[in-house]
């Protein structure tokens, strides 16, 4: 049995396979599995709470794991230690999510893309048909995540505390969501993944495209993702595409397409979830 997984900050999917490639499973979704933020212990209990995963442990050859915090050494070393004692059979890969999104959206194994990612967090990778590249070292959802799911969650709440919103689409906001301070200021400070707590805010961008004021707060998170990721890219911009991976980059594709004509750089594909496609990309190379 052969696991391939993708995982954000919300949510992870794993998919089981054979060598064949045909599906073992129907797939299995857990919490998501960032060791940038959770600990050792919190990983290993996440990933132990589904049964069909730990039912089939001892079967499992190989995982091939892409997941956001997975970036760095010490996060990434920790979560291949957890999966390597619950999969003891197993081959264990472990690499950032971003080389997840190269699979799945370049046309061919060798073609060069700048590829992006907006989904709970964002990040923003060149692959030069062989080794992905990356300028900036992400920070997490504090000070960086322009563009993300977190990103217009904050954002949100700020305009409506602001005062900063039209008053049908704050009446909305507010009726929608619990937005009381003290609520608010508990999950965001004494509850874990405050990063997934502040994306959950931004399906509300999406039920409410009809209104100017969304439209603009989806194109301003874009130019800035642009501005500090993408045109760290600036010479590649010229002969490459840019591809987009993750559900705030699929459901924002207007926008997208519409900064990237005012500030100069080519959209190429776009795909909501990366990990259907990577199957082929594993058998073939297993």
């Amino acid at each position: 049995m052969i696991l391939i997984v993708d995982s954000g900050s919300t949510k992870s999917d794993w998919l089981a396979v054979d060598k064949q490639g045909n599906k073992l499973m129907e797939k299995v979704r857990t919490k998501g599995l960032n060791p940038a933020i959770l600990s050792e212990k919190k990983l290993h209990k996440t990933i132990k709470n589904s049964e069909e995963l730990t039912n089939n442990s001892q079967e499992v050859s190989h995982v091939f794991f892409y997941g956001a915090g997975c970036g760095t050494e010490n996060p990434r070393e920790m979560l291949k230690g957890v999966l390597e004692e619950i999969f003891p059979n197993a081959q264990v890969s472990v690499n950032e999510d971003t080389l997840a999104a190269v699979y799945a959206t370049i046309n061919e194994p060798t073609e060069a893309a700048v590829v992006c990612i907006m989904g709970t967090g964002s990040n923003c990778s060149y692959y030069d048909g062989e080794k992905l590249h990356q300028r900036v070292n992400s920070l997490g959802y504090t000070l960086m995540d322009d563009a993300s799911g977190n990103y217009y969650g904050k954002q949100l709440i700020r305009d409506y505390y602001f005062n900063h919103m039209p008053e049908n689409v704050k009446v909305a906001f507010g009726a929608k969501y619990n937005l009381e301070s003290d609520f608010i200021k508990y999950n965001l400070y004494k509850q874990p993944n405050p990063n997934a707590y502040l994306a959950s805010f931004a399906e509300f961008m999406y039920l409410h495209k009809d209104s100017e004021y969304t439209v603009n707060l989806i194109k301003s998170g874009i130019r800035e993702f642009a501005r500090n990721m993408i045109f760290q890219f600036k010479d590649e911009l010229k002969t490459v595409p840019v591809h987009f991976a993750g559900s705030i980059a699929f459901f924002s594709q207007d926008e997208i397409k519409a900064v990237a004509e005012e500030m100069g750089f080519t959209v190429g594909n776009f795909v909501r979830r990366p990990i259907d496609a990577l199957v082929p990309f594993h058998i073939k190379n297993l």
